[in-house]
């Protein structure tokens, strides 16, 4: 009976590699939304410059949303033995995710170019503060992929239970920079 409970209990438990993402992604939608109302109050005590976000952040916010459906279709693919696909839409998704960073760049050009400079009005700095921080994470995400792409073509081919939480761990590194970029880029529509 002991055998049983002790079964059930490791069963329902969260391996701690999880669990420890799980708070650092916790306490980095803390930050955000401290800064979210951060923004909402210095919004409300006036001099704020309205503007249109450049519309390459959207392209931007689709890319990144497509870098996440290529990396799950890569860790499906690993899963059911087909290794080529995972090789493949492994690398996609790095270089989506490279791609994003590049046009966050050029997203801050063009805010630049129509006035809105990271030293200027309030309402453009935290713009800058947002995509920022976020870009930090993202290359943290891009490192993760580095380390499964490495593990992907240097070890042979074997989905092991270690492989596959590893990849579970990136893979949830990845959805969640992609919840809180939606969360972020919404934010700021909604309050223009």
């Amino acid at each position: 009976m002991s055998v049983a409970v002790s079964e059930q209990a490791t069963r329902n438990r969260i391996h701690p590699h999880k669990f420890a993402l799980w708070i650092a992604c916790a306490s980095i939608t803390m930050m955000f939304m401290a800064w979210t109302s951060a923004y909402v109050v210095r919004q409300a005590a006036g001099n704020w410059l309205e503007f249109r976000l450049p519309n390459i952040f959207f392209i931007n916010t689709a890319i990144l949303l497509i870098s996440s459906l290529t990396l799950h279709y890569s860790y499906s693919s690993f899963k059911r033995g087909k290794e080529m696909l995972y090789k493949t839409f492994l690398i996609a998704s790095f270089v989506l995710g490279a791609l994003f960073l590049v046009l966050q760049y050029v997203a801050w050009m063009e805010l630049y170019d129509i006035g809105v400079a990271l030293d200027g009005n309030p309402a453009g700095s935290f713009v800058y503060v947002f995509s920022g921080f976020h870009g930090l994470h993202i290359l943290g995400g891009l490192a993760a992929i580095i380390v499964a792409i490495v593990h992907a073509f240097a070890l042979k081919f074997k989905p092991t239970a270690k492989r596959k939480l590893r990849f579970e761990l990136t893979l949830t590194i990845w959805h969640f920079l992609d919840f809180l970029w939606l969360y972020i880029i919404t934010f700021i529509i909604l309050q223009s």
